[in-house]
């Protein structure tokens, strides 16, 4: 049994908005690229969301196969030679439009959430739409929540797992 729950990784991940989404090309190959993402709302089963360019390379992958992962990292600032913590969801995506209330709700939370919302298609040079991403139970963690001294002395009990309870999925 692991000492941290995912209620304690679903806000640390709240409080991040940057994270690595890896999708599937149409030759089979992974294909990752960094995105904003927010959370969706507690109130609902557990789902990840960002706003992205309806022709990007991400959406049209997505639509061929929907499995992805999304990997949020929590860099040791101060510390730069210590690796970074992460979490890592794998899951499913689905491409939602632009005017999805969940996905403009979630959007709305975060600053840097808002500001993406103000962007107007015109600006990027295609419509825009909302990626859903709906993980699976088991979430992967390394060293979130573990001090870099810790982290050091014992490095391979870094890695852990959290399940997304029943009534979140």
């Amino acid at each position: 049994m692991t000492r941290f729950t995912f209620e304690f990784i679903e806000k640390k991940v709240r409080k991040k908005s940057f994270g690595v989404l890896t999708t599937i090309d149409s030759k089979g190959r992974p294909h990752s690229t960094g995105i904003i993402y927010a959370v969706g709302s507690p109130d609902k089963p557990f789902a990840l969301y960002s706003i992205v360019g309806e022709n990007y390379a991400k959406v049209r992958n997505i639509k061929r196969n929907a499995n992805v992962s999304l990997v949020v990292t929590f860099p040791h600032y101060w510390i730069r030679f210590a690796p970074a913590s992460y979490v890592m969801f794998r899951g499913t995506a689905e491409i939602l439009p632009d005017n999805d209330v969940d996905g403009r709700w979630t959007m709305s939370q975060t600053r840097i959430g808002r500001m993406n919302l103000q962007t107007e298609a015109e600006d990027i040079g295609t419509d825009l739409a909302y990626i859903k991403i709906t993980p699976e139970p088991t979430v992967f963690c390394h060293g979130v929540g573990i001090g870099v001294m810790e982290l050091r002395g014992d490095p391979a009990n870094a890695a852990y797992k959290v399940t997304i309870p029943e009534d979140r999925r």
